[in-house]
């Protein structure tokens, strides 16, 4: 019995296992169909969401399986004071397979160690979220065919932004890889990032602030949301919201072939003029998330 809490919890191989079964679930539906028929997926969301909520149990319906979902910690025995522990070891006993959100950093580990089935992290603070990085790495994949020498800009919330620690993470482990970290002063990616994952793997990198003065140099764009929920004062929320909003304008002097990915939900970041432009695939992200959790699901419960 295995749980995926981090991203780093899978191999490179493992990883680009896991993208070559997501590309043959997209070309053979079909042959997936009844893969998990009987098999039971626990949704359990105690954080707001849409697309991994719904990405999750369109997965597993779409294997063949059904779902039992908790989607609000209120209508739940946590709100009783009922433990992390416990939930996943009462949930054990209905389920197959969890994949759970949660708004402290280390429950979906503290749920791994306690059930009996597996446990897949859906986002815990500000922490990690790898099925997101998992449909990050398949969109990268199919929009420049390579996962190799490629220049990633990242672009927003870079302290918070489990997405963005994530990514990095993964990203580091394939060769050639360059980051430009883009981001207010206060919005720096951690220096435990920088220090264990950056520096320590000799991967080069540059810091600023003005995301137009290094557009020319960008392969991929991932923008991010300043997230309201991460902040104690309302005040600096306020002030660091609208630090970068991506327009046409800002795209001039970008590559042809540009991916520009967000992990969604938007609030003003990209401007919907942009959602024609052709290296716009942000909603191919979700669609690609679908893909990943479905190989991901499968991988961990022994079908792949």
């Amino acid at each position: 019995m295995r749980s995926v809490i981090d991203i780093l919890d899978l191999t490179v191989e493992e990883i680009d296992e896991l993208v070559k079964c997501a590309l043959d679930i997209i070309s053979n539906p079909s042959n997936y169909s009844e893969k998990l028929k009987g098999k039971k997926l626990a949704t359990l969301f105690f954080e707001p969401s849409t697309r991994t909520r719904l990405s999750f149990e369109a997965a597993m319906y779409e294997l063949g399986g059904n779902v039992l979902s908790v989607s609000d910690q209120k209508a739940s025995s946590a709100s009783k004071g009922e433990s992390v522990a416990d939930t996943a070891k009462v949930i054990s006993c209905y389920a197959d397979i969890i994949a759970m959100r949660h708004p402290k950093e280390g429950a979906p580990y503290v749920a791994s160690k306690n059930a009996s089935i597996p446990v897949i992290n859906a986002g815990d603070g500000g922490h990690n979220h790898p099925t997101q990085t998992l449909a990050d790495i398949l969109t990268i994949y199919r929009e420049k065919g390579r996962l190799t020498d490629l220049t990633i800009g990242l672009c927003g919330d870079l302290k918070f932004g489990r997405t963005v620690h994530s990514l990095i993470n993964a990203m580091a482990r394939y060769s050639n890889i360059k980051f430009v970290l883009i981001s207010p002063k206060e919005l720096v990616l951690p220096s435990y990032v920088v220090s264990d994952v950056l520096d320590k793997n000799n991967i080069e990198y540059k810091v600023t602030t003005d995301l137009e003065s290094v557009m020319g140099e960008l392969d991929v764009l991932y923008m991010t949301r300043v997230q309201q929920e991460r902040f104690f004062n309302e005040e600096d929320y306020l002030r660091l919201k609208d630090s970068y909003i991506l327009t046409p304008e800002k795209l001039l002097d970008a590559k042809i072939d540009l991916t520009i990915m967000h992990p969604l939900p938007r609030v003003n970041e990209i401007s919907v003029a942009i959602d024609d432009d052709p290296r716009a695939a942000y909603f191919k992200q979700v669609l690609n998330g679908k893909y990943m959790r479905m190989a991901l699901i499968l991988k961990l419960l022994g079908e792949m």
